[in-house]
């Protein structure tokens, strides 16, 4: 099984950004401890963070043929980006997408508690801080 992390823009700055709303560890740091969990299950793991919107899109349209999931976290594009709303749209048949935030969006801005990508992912899970990536694994986990 292989599961892709993805990230969107400024997560790689987690660790330096907002430390009481994303806490102190780095994205690094996040991945090492992902790939470890998703190991124990069996789960082979890949990452990706990108600051581009059409380089997620071609990884997202990339992900049907290279990953049985996704945990997506698109970082602001999960508010507006329409076009990766799409891409997901247009593999979803082939690949789950669970969405994923290590802050609770529904309790910050306004502008953050809008996600134009949830209906297309299986689920979103939020509030969790890095345990919101571990949860989106377990539940690609069961779904594939």
């Amino acid at each position: 099984m292989k599961i892709l992390v993805l990230n969107g823009p400024n997560l790689n700055m987690t660790g330096i950004r907002k430390k009481n709303v994303y806490g102190a560890e780095t994205l690094e740091d996040i991945n090492k401890e992902l790939k470890e969990y998703g190991n124990q299950k069996g789960i082979d793991m890949y990452f990706y963070q990108s600051n581009h919107e059409g380089d997620i899109i071609d990884i997202i349209h990339k992900s049907k043929d290279e990953y049985d999931g996704v945990v997506i976290n698109a970082g602001a594009y999960t508010h507006y980006s329409y076009a990766i709303r799409d891409a997901i749209e247009a593999v979803s048949d082939f690949t789950p997408f669970v969405e994923v935030h290590m802050s609770d969006i529904h309790k910050r801005e306004d502008f953050r508690k809008i996600s134009v990508i949830t209906d297309v992912c299986k689920d979103q899970i939020c509030g969790l801080g890095k345990d919101s990536y571990k949860k989106g694994i377990e539940l690609l986990y069961k779904i594939i």
